[in-house]
């Protein structure tokens, strides 16, 4: 779905990295530097020139705000100092030089960055303080209900660039949407985007490579996958409110006075076990010849095949594996075989579900679960590009991703993830999926900058569409 953003407001600058691109004094005065020093600290790098009088100076930029020069004309610099030796996170070197127009100081910046210059009486003295921070917000309406900001911070731990993007669900659909509509494979969110005529999408689920999905997953109704731990999961009611929370997954088979454990939905079948699969699985089971599966419909087996079995509409494949296999083996066609699912309150009842994690934020409060859940280091550790999604006390949903592993952005720890979306307005988060899979699409056109470089193919997607 194609269409054209309404800008709001201009570029909304809390510290413009650009404050100037050049400033005189009062002309006419000339005098000595005698001193030059430099310090720097978490927010700022001040470099001081110690001067007998105040003398006439210009201060200009070069190379996109990066390069500072500090001219004193007809000043002579009594130091002999032809650089400073710095270790800066912004300051990448300070050089001196002498010129027909008398004293050069030229700084070179690792990155743009927001400076002022004054002076100072008794004792003499000319500084330039230059900004480690700034931020900056680009808010644009995408469509009634729909709006997109995009913001960039530049303090001492480097850039931090993210897209937020703020859905009334009043307006809009929210749901999961998988890899060209089937468990078995993968596609890109532009693509699943295209696939569902949505009009913004983000990536969602954890998945395997074959494109299963690692983590319990409910749409339109229907489970379609599960986990084997309880999760912090996303869900929309059939009211369309959001919900957040811990989401578990029992399920069971019975038939004949037995009842199974269900391993898994629409997952690859273990030993020992009893796995079932639905429609959103694929055409078929893809098993291999040592279980059995039995076609249920409206509670009644239908059908009994060794392996693959056809999944047709309506239908359930209950596939069964060594003790589970044994356990069923008097079960005939036209037995009663009753299927009994159980994710818990609110989940019961929700339309939407994605299961994935941690959670980012609970009831206003930072509160990163990564430990309680179980997330090893490939999620928990470090900053990396995040995907998450959000809940504001007026019930609206917020899409975040933030993009990383660039120089344009570090990515986030889950913990300032968490931060970040709080100070946005979400009274609870709840992470997706990250790394080289975090990607927003709105409008068919992908809004941020995968850290692959290009889009990669994924499991699942969630999806806004209008109502």
């Amino acid at each position: 779905m194609k269409f054209a953003y309404r800008n709001l407001t201009a570029l909304v600058v809390v510290l413009l990295f650009l404050v100037q691109t050049a400033v005189t004094s009062a002309a006419g005065v000339q005098g000595n530097v005698n001193g030059i020093r430099f310090s720097a600290g978490p927010a700022a790098v001040r470099i001081v020139f110690d001067v007998d009088v105040i003398p006439d100076y210009k201060v200009s930029t070069e190379n996109n705000g990066t390069r500072l020069i500090l001219d004193f004309p007809a000043t002579v610099n009594h130091t002999d100092l032809a650089n400073l030796d710095i270790n800066d996170s912004l300051v990448k070197s300070v050089i001196f030089s002498k010129n027909n127009q008398g004293f050069r100081t030229i700084i070179e910046l690792k990155r743009a960055a927001a400076y002022t210059v004054k002076t100072l009486q008794g004792p003499q003295r000319i500084f330039i303080d230059i900004s480690k921070n700034y931020e900056s917000k680009q808010i644009d309406e995408v469509a009634p209900g729909l709006i997109h900001t995009t913001y960039v911070r530049n303090n001492d731990l480097g850039m931090l660039t993210a897209h937020i993007l703020d859905v009334d669900p009043a307006l809009y659909n929210l749901r999961p949407a998988i890899a060209n509509g089937k468990i078995s494979g993968r596609e890109t969110v532009g693509g699943i985007s295209d696939d569902t005529n949505a009009i913004a999408a983000v990536n969602a689920s954890y998945f395997a490579l074959n494109g299963e999905l690692l983590g319990l997953t409910k749409i339109d109704s229907t489970i379609v996958s599960t986990t084997y731990l309880p999760r912090s999961a996303f869900g929309i009611m059939p009211d369309g409110t959001p919900v957040a929370g811990v989401v578990d997954y029992t399920g069971t088979v019975s038939s004949k006075g037995i009842i199974l454990p269900i391993a898994g939905v629409n997952c690859e079948r273990g030993e020992n076990g009893l796995t079932i699969y639905n429609s959103y699985y694929d055409d078929s089971t893809m098993t291999n010849e040592y279980g059995i599966e039995y076609t249920v419909k409206n509670n009644k087996v239908i059908d009994i095949k060794q392996a693959n079995s056809p999944i047709l509409p309506g239908t359930i494949i209950v596939s069964a594996h060594g003790t589970a296999k044994d356990a069923l083996a008097s079960v005939k066609i036209g037995d009663r075989m009753e299927i009994k699912e159980d994710i818990g309150s609110p989940w019961n009842m929700a339309k939407q579900i994605l299961g994935v994690g941690p959670t980012l934020v609970k009831n206003g409060l930072v509160n990163v679960t990564a430990q309680q859940e179980q997330f090893g280091g490939d999620v928990a550790s470090g900053r990396a590009p995040r995907t998450a999604v959000g809940i504001t006390k007026n019930k609206h949903v917020l899409l975040f991703v933030v993009d990383g592993r660039q120089s344009s952005s570090i990515g986030c720890t889950l913990n300032e993830m968490g931060q970040l979306m709080k100070d946005f307005g979400a009274v609870d988060a709840i992470n997706f999926d990250g790394g080289g899979s975090s990607e927003m699409v709105i409008g068919g056109t992908i809004i941020n900058s995968p850290s692959d470089g290009s889009e990669r193919k994924v499991g699942a997607a969630l999806v806004v569409i209008k109502k």
